[in-house]
């Protein structure tokens, strides 16, 4: 579930970035800049902030049982 939530999220971010640039300011191309060098960071150091934050509200990660969690 933690890796479907994260890929959603992501990707409204990415798409949604992309829209506020066309539509109402071009410096908001910064927000797709930030969101690649996070996941480019994420590669390297295996740590992501919103990953961090999804297990904290309680996303489980995928396996299927409690004690793969």
């Amino acid at each position: 579930m933690l890796n479907t939530y994260f890929r959603v999220i992501v990707g409204s971010m990415v798409l949604l970035s992309v829209v506020l640039t066309v539509y109402v300011n071009p410096n908001w191309m910064w927000f797709t800049v930030f969101i690649g060098v996070n996941l480019i960071q994420s590669a390297f150091t295996k740590w992501c902030l919103l990953e961090t934050i999804l297990v904290k509200l309680g996303v489980k990660k995928e396996g299927g049982s409690c004690s793969s969690c």
